[in-house]
C-alpha cells in the first residue's frame, strides 16, 4: 500500500496549496486582513474547503502506508503552491523562486525523515495542557510583537512563524486527543490555538509575500509539534549533525525566498469573487 498512500499524500499536498494560495491572494494588499469581510468571500472559503480536504486526504494517507513516505509527500505542497500563487496574481514563478523552494522542501524531508518514530500512546495530563498553550502562545505573541516592526518580508515569515508554533501545538493536542487521552478540556482548548493560528497566517498572506509565508509555516508547524512531543510527550529527538544541516538548509531557503519571491497585492480587478 505504499505507493497509493504516497499518491494519496501527493494529492492531499495539491488541495493543500491550492487552498493557501486561494486564501493568500484574498488576503493580499492589507496588513490585517479582516476576518469576518475574508470569511464573506467565496474564494477564500473555497481555499479552505481545499485546505481541509487535503489534510483529509493526508489522513487517509498515514492510514495506508509509513510515515517516512507519507510525510515527505506533504513537504510538496509548498512547491505546487508557488505555480498556483503566481498564476493567481498573473506572473510566472521565477527559476530563483522555484530554487529558493526546493531548498526548503529538501531541508524539510531530511527533517521529517531524521525524526524517530514514537512508539506507544501518549498522554498529556492538565498542567502540561496549560505549559502547551502557554509557551506556544507566548512564543506567538513574540513574534507578533517583532513583525510589527519588521520589514515586509521580516513580517511576513515571523507571522507566519507564529502561525505555524500555534499549529505545531494544535497538532500535538490532536494527537493526545486521537491516541485515546479524550478530555472535554482538551477539545474546548483546541479551538484556541487553531483561530489564533488563522488570524496569524492571514495578516501574514496580507503582507503580500506568499513563498516566505508559507515556507515559514511549514518550517515552523512540524518543529514546534516535535519540540513539544520531546517536552511534554516524552517523544525522542533527532540527535546528531544531521537534522541541524537539514534545519540549516530549509533556512537558507526561506532566506532566499525572501530575496526572489515579490512583492504581491491584488488589483481591484483580480480580486473579482468568483
Amino acid at each position: 500500500m505504499t505507493v497509493p498512500a504516497a499518491l494519496i499524500a501527493l494529492v492531499g499536498s495539491l488541495f493543500f496549496a491550492l487552498g493557501a494560495a486561494l486564501q493568500q491572494f484574498e488576503a493580499a494588499g492589507t496588513d490585517q486582513p479582516g476576518m469576518v469581510a475574508l470569511l464573506r468571500r467565496p474564494r477564500w472559503l473555497l481555499g479552505g474547503v481545499s485546505i481541509v480536504a487535503g489534510g483529509g486526504l493526508h489522513v487517509v494517507a498515514l492510514g495506508l502506508g509509513p510515515l517516512t513516505v507519507v510525510q515527505p509527500m506533504g513537504v510538496a505542497s509548498l512547491l505546487f503552491a508557488l505555480p498556483i500563487a503566481a498564476t493567481l496574481h498573473g506572473r510566472r514563478p521565477a527559476t530563483s523562486e522555484l530554487a529558493a523552494a526546493s531548498l526548503v522542501a529538501a531541508g524539510l524531508v531530511g527533517l521529517v525523515l531524521l525524526v524517530p518514530e514514537s512508539h506507544g500512546p501518549v498522554r498529556l495530563d492538565p498542567a502540561e495542557l496549560f505549559t502547551l498553550l502557554g509557551v506556544s502562545g507566548a512564543a506567538a505573541l513574540l513574534l507578533w510583537a517583532g513583525a510589527r516592526a519588521a520589514a515586509p518580508a521580516g513580517r511576513a515569515a515571523l507571522l507566519a512563524t507564529a502561525a505555524g508554533v500555534l499549529y505545531g501545538a494544535t497538532a500535538t493536542l490532536v494527537r493526545v486527543l486521537m491516541d485515546g487521552g479524550w478530555n472535554w478540556a482538551y477539545l474546548v482548548a483546541l479551538p484556541v490555538p487553531v483561530l489564533l493560528a488563522l488570524v496569524m497566517l492571514q495578516r501574514a498572506y496580507g503582507v503580500g509575500r506568499f513563498g516566505v509565508s508559507f515556507a515559514a509555516l511549514q518550517i515552523a508547524d512540524p518543529i514546534t509539534a516535535v519540540a513539544f512531543g520531546a517536552l511534554l510527550l516524552g517523544e525522542p529527538l533527532p540527535t546528531g549533525l544531521a537534522p541541524v544541516v537539514a534545519a540549516a538548509v530549509a533556512a537558507a531557503g526561506t532566506v532566499a525566498l525572501a530575496r526572489t519571491t515579490p512583492l504581491e497585492t491584488r488589483s481591484p480587478r483580480a480580486g473579482t469573487h468568483v
